[in-house]
C-alpha cells in the first residue's frame, strides 16, 4: 500500500530506518531507489573487515538480488550529533570505511553510495555568516577522513537542515525559516553573498566547514532531511507547513542552487511522510508530527511533489481500513479529580497526547476535552478493545465525533496485527521525480521523500 502510495505521487526515492525484511521486499521492482541506514547502536557491531562483509551480504546483496534498487546506506543516523544524544558515537567514520570498501569488493561500490548524515550541531556554534563556519574541534579531525572517504569513492556528504530549529535556537525572525521573502533579517557575507531565508544559510555554512577541512569544491552535499512540523509546538501547524514547502519545493526544483553554489542541484529528502507516534519527544511534542500524511494515508494539507508549486493535494492511499466510527470520552465525574488526573496520565502512556502540548492543535481544549482526547487516544492505540474505555468508570463510548476546531479525534486505521492484510506505519524518508533532486523519509515504514 504504501509503495504504490508513493509510484502514485510520482516519487522516485526513499529513505527508510528499518531495512526490515517485509519493507524491502515491498520495494522489489518498484525501481524506486532506496537510501537504508545503520543505527547508531548498531554501529559497534560492525569493526572489522568481515563484519562489514556481513552486513552488506544481509542487507544489501540480498536485496538487489531480488530487485531492490539501493543507492545509499547512512551509516549512522547524525551520530556526532551533542544536542540529540548522550554521547557521540566515534567509531562512525571507521564504519564508514569498512561499509565502503565492502561494497567496493563485491562490485556494488559504484552503485551503492555510503555515506554519514549529520546534524548542523557538527558546525561550532554562534557563527553569524556562513563564511565564518567551522567543524567542532573535538570533530575537525574525523571529517577531514569522513569527507576524505568520500572524495575518494564519489560519495555525496550529507546534512540534515531543521529551519524551525535554527530561527528558534538563533532567536531570528520567523519569516527567516521560509523562503517567499517576507523575512525583514538577512545577512551579507564576503563576496556580497546576500541570505534571505535559514536553508541557504545553513547549507552554504556547511559548505564553508567542508572546504576548510579540505573537501573539494565539487564534493556533492545531499540534504538528509528537511521538512515542518505540523503540531505539538508553537508554529508548528499545517498552515506554516504548507507555507513552507510551497516555496521550497519549487526552489529545489529550479536547480538555482544556493549563493555560495548558484545554479547547482541540490537532493533533499523530505521528513517526513507520515507522523510517528513513538518518536522520542526530548526536545517537543512536535517530533512526533513532522508528516506530510496522516498516520491513515490522508494528506493533511496540499503540497505540490512534483515541485512546480501547484495549489493540490497528494495523492490518498487506497485501501485503508477504518476501524468503526466510534469514540471513547470523558463523562464529566469531576468528584475526585485526583482519580481524573491519574486516569488521564495513565492514558498519555499508551496514546499519543502531544498534540495537547502548549502551541499544538488540541491545545485550545477545555479540561473535560482534554481527558476526553486522552482516553481516546488510548481506546484507539488499543483497537477500540471493550476494557480500553473503562478509566475506572469515568469514560464511555459515544458515537458522535467530539473533534474540536484544529483538534481532531481521530478514529484509527486496522493495522496488520490486527487482520490478514494490511501494513503498520512506523519509520522512513522517500525522494521525489528528478526534476532537480528531492526525496521523502517515510516514518517505520520512517519515510523520507527525495526529490533528486
Amino acid at each position: 500500500m504504501v509503495v504504490d502510495l508513493f509510484l502514485q505521487n510520482g516519487i522516485s526515492d526513499v529513505k527508510v530506518f528499518s531495512a526490515s525484511e517485509n519493507v524491502m521486499k515491498a520495494f522489489s521492482g518498484s525501481r524506486i531507489g532506496l537510501t537504508i541506514s545503520i543505527p547508531n547502536d548498531a554501529l559497534k557491531d560492525i569493526m572489522s573487515t568481515n563484519d562489514a562483509r556481513s552486513w552488506v551480504q544481509r542487507k544489501v546483496t540480498r536485496f538487489l538480488k531480488e530487485k531492490v534498487d539501493i543507492k545509499y546506506v547512512n551509516v549512522g543516523a547524525e551520530p556526532f550529533s551533542k544536542s540529540i544524544w548522550n554521547h557521540t558515537y566515534d567509531s562512525a567514520v571507521d564504519v564508514l570505511r569498512l561499509i565502503q570498501d565492502a561494497l567496493n569488493e563485491v562490485g556494488y561500490g559504484r552503485k551503492t553510495k555510503a555515506t554519514i548524515p549529520h546534524l548542523t550541531d557538527v558546525l561550532k556554534p554562534n557563527h553569524t555568516k556562513p563564511s565564518q563556519a567551522e567543524f567542532r574541534d573535538d570533530l575537525k579531525d574525523k571529517m577531514i577522513k569522513y569527507l576524505q572517504i568520500l572524495k575518494e569513492n564519489n560519495s555525496p556528504a550529507t546534512i540534515d537542515i531543521i529551519p524551525i530549529y535554527f530561527v528558534k535556537e538563533n532567536n531570528v525572525d520567523k519569516e527567516f525559516a521560509f523562503m517567499d521573502g517576507n523575512s525583514t533579517y538577512f545577512v551579507v557575507d564576503v563576496n556580497g553573498l546576500n541570505y534571505t531565508n535559514a536553508f541557504d544559510f545553513m547549507y552554504d555554512s556547511f559548505l564553508w566547514a567542508m572546504k576548510k577541512a579540505g573537501a573539494p569544491d565539487d564534493l556533492k552535499l545531499l540534504v538528509g532531511q528537511i521538512g515542518w512540523p505540523t503540531d505539538g509546538y508553537p508554529d508548528a501547524n499545517i498552515a506554516n507547513a504548507q507555507r513552507f514547502y510551497k516555496s521550497f519545493l519549487p526552489k529545489v526544483t529550479s536547480n538555482r542552487g544556493t549563493p555560495l553554489r548558484p545554479g547547482v542541484p541540490i537532493d533533499i529528502y523530505i521528513h517526513s511522510l507520515c507522523d510517528e507516534n513513538k518518536m522520542k519527544t526530548k526536545y517537543g511534542a512536535f517530533q512526533r508530527h513532522w508528516g506530510i500524511y496522516r498516520n491513515d494515508g490522508e494528506p493533511k494539507f496540499k503540497i505540490d511533489l512534483s515541485g512546480q508549486g501547484r495549489d493540490i493535494y497528494p495523492t490518498m492511499a487506497k485501501g485503508v481500513t477504518y476501524m468503526p466510527k466510534r469514540w471513547c470520552i470523558f463523562n464529566g465525574d469531576i468528584s475526585n479529580l485526583t482519580k481524573v488526573k491519574y486516569e488521564f496520565e495513565s492514558a498519555c502512556q499508551v496514546g499519543d497526547c502531544t498534540s495537547l502540548a502548549p502551541g499544538g492543535s488540541c491545545s485550545h481544549l477545555d479540561f473535560n476535552q482534554n481527558v476526553s482526547y486522552a482516553f481516546n487516544r488510548n481506546f484507539q492505540t488499543l483497537v477500540q478493545s471493550e476494557n480500553a474505555c473503562k478509566f475506572g468508570g469515568l469514560a464511555k463510548v459515544v458515537p458522535e465525533n467530539p473533534s474540536n476546531g484544529t483538534c481532531i479525534f481521530p478514529v484509527d486505521i486496522l493495522q496488520a496485527e490486527d487482520r490478514v492484510e494490511g501494513f503498520s506505519t512506523r519509520g522512513n524518508g522517500v525522494r521525489l521525480p528528478r526534476v532537480s533532486k528531492l526525496a521523502m523519509l517515510l516514518p517505520l515504514l520512517l519515510i523520507f521523500i527525495a526529490f533528486i
